[in-house]
């Protein structure tokens, strides 16, 4: 149902990811906000690790309510405040997709709307 697509014509992925996926005989699509790292209660982790952390934890929830696992994400979007660690924010990606690779962008950006935030990311998946 859903396919990575990397035509030989061009480089390989520069990461984890595919340059982009092929969705067939899909019924459900599940959009989501940019995803930011409030946790539950409300409060924000002071570290970016925590951030990453909190951020999938809520996409993993967002799923879980949609009745959709990782290996349906279709296209993640990642913003991160410029100076912070892109491994680190990659990593966190990784290991949330647990070897999935879907067609992936990551921003550089100066801020994000609140100052404590330092990443936020949007995800696209389909399902039967």
């Amino acid at each position: 149902m859903n396919t990575p697509v990397s035509p030989s014509a061009i480089a390989p992925p520069a990461a984890a990811y595919s340059h982009a996926m092929l969705s067939v005989g899909v019924s459900r699509w599940l959009h989501t906000a940019g995803v930011v790292p409030f946790r539950p209660d409300g409060t924000v982790p002071d570290d970016l690790a925590g951030q990453v952390e909190t951020v999938w934890a809520n996409i993993a929830a967002m799923l879980a309510e949609a009745d959709m696992v990782a290996s349906d994400v279709v296209s993640v979007t990642t913003y991160v405040v410029q100076g912070h660690d892109l491994g680190l924010v990659i990593a966190g990606r990784d290991r949330a997709m647990g070897g999935h690779r879907p067609a992936s962008t990551m921003l550089v950006v100066p801020e994000l709307v609140r100052p404590e935030w330092k990443v936020e990311v949007a995800v696209v998946a389909a399902a039967a």
